[in-house]
């Protein structure tokens, strides 16, 4: 069963919970490496990036899965279908309107345009065209 989106967007909402799942996008990671790679960028605790590494799990957005005694990090797809799935469904309504606000947008262009060539003397208007 995939996460809610709110679990997954809450997820999301951290900005080293971002860095995190950009890493192992790359490709699966040990555990060290992204606890490394966190601390390079930021003044957090191997426990803090344990954290965030099991909000990623719990949200599933990452899997991990043993090797010996390292833990090996990678990106689960179901969890990033599923957030794309609801942000599709959620811009799904904008859709529809796209082609009568482009169609206003020309409307409002033209009407523009009329007003300037009837505000413009003759003349003038021709040489602006």
């Amino acid at each position: 069963m995939v996460a809610s989106p709110a679990k997954i967007f809450e997820a999301l909402g951290d900005p080293i919970r971002r860095y995190i799942l950009e890493l192992v996008a790359a490709g699966e990671q040990p555990a060290g490496a992204v606890v490394a790679a966190v601390q390079r960028h930021t003044t957090i605790s191997q426990p803090g990036v344990s954290q965030h590494l099991k909000v990623l799990r719990d949200a599933e957005l990452v899997s991990v899965r043993a090797e010996g005694t390292r833990r090996l990090y990678a990106l689960d797809p179901a969890g990033v279908d599923a957030a794309r799935a609801w942000l599709s469904a959620l811009a799904e309504p904008l859709h529809q309107f796209a082609q009568p606000l482009d169609a206003l947008a020309t409307e409002i262009a033209r009407g523009k345009r009329a007003r300037r060539d009837v505000a413009l003397p003759a003349d003038e208007a021709k040489r602006i065209s």
